[in-house]
């Protein structure tokens, strides 16, 4: 009977995201401060104001979903809660394990939001525009999609960089490849293959130059044991060393963010609920495909905060 908490990535940003919070709890509004402070802008009055094409920019959702994470992670604290004390494991998908290791003590808030500001901008930088691109494969396991990747790569760079479950995956690369890939997908099963309106080809080899700045960037931040283990997107197994941990935070910009695993092994150790903290609930319906004896349940806004006091206590 074990919980864990888990924290949406790219893609779960909204205009107005964790504005509630912040008006209810001081402790959140101070975290947004922080970000604020950290980045030496109102990243505050982007997130809760617009416009949502600026908010959507990578370096800017980065940063911002990690805030109002934390911010829904300050509520639950000033409300009661001790994350050691109730929570078993974190995780989060992609940008996502950067806020549970905030949540979880490992980084700052200050140094999250830095870190997620110069992987955000590295990412967007490492590739030329129109270079590379990525593709959701809907309805095709993943044995199948992995043989479409290597047989469309032909000498370039083609790849699985999330498998999210429930026949979902999203596949990454150079254009020309993921093209050849998504059209061999679809002749071999998939119900759909649809290109994505994504900035840069994330998780894949040609992130190469963005992990070699987040390998520098990790380098000089300070780095605690986190409270209670995160289990990382590329090896789904729980760590608590810092320098581990940043190894594999190196790891993650060219490699698979592999959810569907890792809701199968809270399954497999335990874990009967997850929380999703933060924008949105991407995660949580993810996770209702991959096992649905699992619970899940999300936190976002005041009224999410005291419903899952009163259960967690």
């Amino acid at each position: 009977m074990a919980i864990a908490f888990t924290f949406p990535g790219q893609g779960s940003q909204s205009v107005g995201m964790g504005k509630e919070l912040a008006e209810t709890f001081p402790e959140s509004r101070r975290v947004f401060e922080e970000v604020d402070e950290a980045l030496g802008e109102k990243l505050s009055t982007l997130i809760w104001e617009g416009p949502e094409e600026t908010l959507t920019l990578t370096a800017n959702a980065q940063p911002a979903l990690m805030a109002v994470s934390l911010a829904a992670i300050r509520a639950l604290e000033a409300s009661g809660l001790v994350l050691k004390d109730k929570v078993a494991f974190v995780a989060g998908h992609s940008l996502g394990e950067y806020s549970a290791l905030a949540a979880a003590g490992t980084f700052s808030v200050a140094d999250t939001a830095r870190l997620l500001r110069i992987r955000g901008n590295a990412m967007q930088a490492a590739v030329p525009a129109g270079v590379g691109a990525m593709a959701a494969i809907i309805g095709l396991e993943e044995p199948a999609v992995a043989e479409a990747c290597a047989e469309a790569a032909e000498n370039s760079v083609c790849q699985i960089a999330n498998d999210n479950g429930g026949g979902q995956l999203v596949i990454s690369g150079e254009k020309a490849a993921v093209e050849r890939a998504a059209k061999l997908c679809t002749e071999k099963g998939a119900k759909r293959a649809l290109m994505l309106q994504v900035s840069a080809p994330f998780h894949s080899a040609l992130m190469n130059p963005a992990a070699d700045a987040m390998r520098e960037a990790l380098a000089k931040v300070d780095k605690r044991p986190p409270a209670v283990p995160v289990v990382a997107n590329v090896v789904v197994q729980p760590l608590t060393d810092p320098d581990e941990i940043a190894a594999r935070l190196v790891e993650q910009v060219t490699g698979r963010v592999r959810w569907r695993e890792t809701v199968d092994w809270f399954a497999a150790n335990g874990v009967t609920t997850l929380y999703e903290i933060g924008s949105g609930k991407v995660l949580s319906g993810l996770a209702r495909r991959i096992n649905r004896d699992i619970a899940v349940a999300n936190v976002a806004a005041p009224a999410d905060v005291d419903a899952a006091i009163s259960t967690l206590n």
